[in-house]
């Protein structure tokens, strides 16, 4: 199938990024404590490059923190910090129209609930600020801390009925715990209630799952990432915990955390009553066309959006970039290239994330001389 170019003077679809990142000042200052504390969580690497880029890691990965990639990483903190106007001339430059902004991995979740619940506020106000600010360039996805079941449903409400959110970000575990366990359920029943989608952003995996990755430094994107995040959705899948929340609609990235390519094989083993699905009332494949949706970010292959679109359905998989973890203007350039309809290029871009999020529509299309 072609790829859908513009022409100077046509219409182009409305660019939304789905998944673009941001942290304020309380908690970059927070995160520093938690390297300061240090610990055997798998998050700290990643954490420790981003918010102390100075710090020497020691033992056996010391020699991987000078790397192209890691040195490249160690610059996050000034972009992620950016809600105003340096971050629209960036988005300008190269033909972004709007950033679904969403607090860096892994949110609020690393500290003591009585912080995270405080700092989730904090940040989701200063969230909505800048969506008041820029309401045609930002939308936002509120973050909750898990931690206090109890304070994320009235921070939830909160964020919806009075900041005019457009969702939530769960960034996997909380504390090696899964959203499957009961002790998780007025969350989702909120968002289910609430109508609005939870994005399952991946963080390092939990202690029990990411143990063989810590040699290798695979636990984060290049591999641990997926893994962890596959994995939670697999639970709520193979628990019955969806069948229990039959409108809840999940959002996961990276072309969908590798789901997509394993349908088949998970439909095999896991139809309902085999040995491996002894809970869950439906499918995988019907679970992922029910309450599951898909960006791309991070994943820019021509054949594997080809791939997930063919799958999942056009409706289901939305642009993203993963800014400021993935340079905008490649993100860009996969978009424009990608090989789609006219009508699908249309819903990737833009359409399917209006829909999703509750987004206003500025009619769909965007002059292409603007990029």
């Amino acid at each position: 199938m072609l790829s859908t170019r513009c022409v100077a003077g046509a219409p182009r679809a409305r660019r939304i990024a789905t998944e673009e990142a941001f942290t304020i000042p309380e908690v970059a200052e927070a995160m520093r404590e938690v390297v300061r504390t240090g610990g055997a969580d798998l998050d700290l690497p990643i954490v420790r490059q981003t918010y102390c880029p100075e710090a020497t890691e020691t033992g056996p990965t010391a020699d991987l923190a000078h790397t192209s990639r890691d040195a490249w990483s160690s610059r996050m903190l000034p972009y992620l910090l950016e809600l105003g106007a340096d971050r629209i001339a960036r988005m300008d430059a190269d033909g972004v129209d709007m950033h679904v902004l969403s607090l860096t991995s892994p949110g609020v979740q690393c500290f003591p609930a009585p912080l995270a619940v405080d700092l989730a506020q904090v940040a989701n106000d200063r969230l909505a600020d800048a969506v008041r600010a820029y309401p045609t360039r930002f939308a936002g996805l509120a973050t909750i801390a898990p931690q206090d079941p109890t304070a994320a449903v009235r921070e939830m409400d909160r964020a919806v009925t009075r900041l005019g959110l457009h969702g939530f970000i769960i960034n996997s575990h909380t504390d090696g715990r899964y959203l499957d366990e009961p002790y998780f359920w007025p969350i989702l029943e909120a968002a289910q209630a609430l109508g609005k989608p939870i994005y399952l952003h991946p963080r390092a995996p939990s202690a029990t799952l990411g143990g063989p990755l810590r040699d290798y430094r695979l636990e984060g994107a290049v591999w641990g990432f997926g893994v962890e995040t596959a994995s939670h959705v697999l639970r709520l899948m193979f628990s019955g915990t969806l069948d229990r929340f039959p409108d809840l609609s999940l959002v996961i990235g990276h072309m969908g955390e590798g789901l997509p390519f394993w349908r088949w094989r998970l439909d095999f083993m896991g139809q309902p009553g085999s040995r491996a699905a002894r809970r869950n009332a439906c499918s995988p494949s019907e679970y992922l066309a029910r309450n599951v949706l898909v960006t791309s970010s991070g994943v820019e292959d021509p054949r594997a959006l080809r791939y997930t679109i063919d799958t999942l359905g056009a409706e289901r998989v939305m642009w993203a970039i993963d800014h400021p973890y993935q340079p905008m203007a490649p993100a860009v350039q996969f978009l424009k290239d990608a090989p789609l309809s006219a009508h699908e290029q249309a819903l990737f871009a833009g359409g399917n994330a209006e829909r999703v999020f509750g987004l206003p529509s500025l009619g769909g299309a965007m002059d292409a001389t603007a990029g």
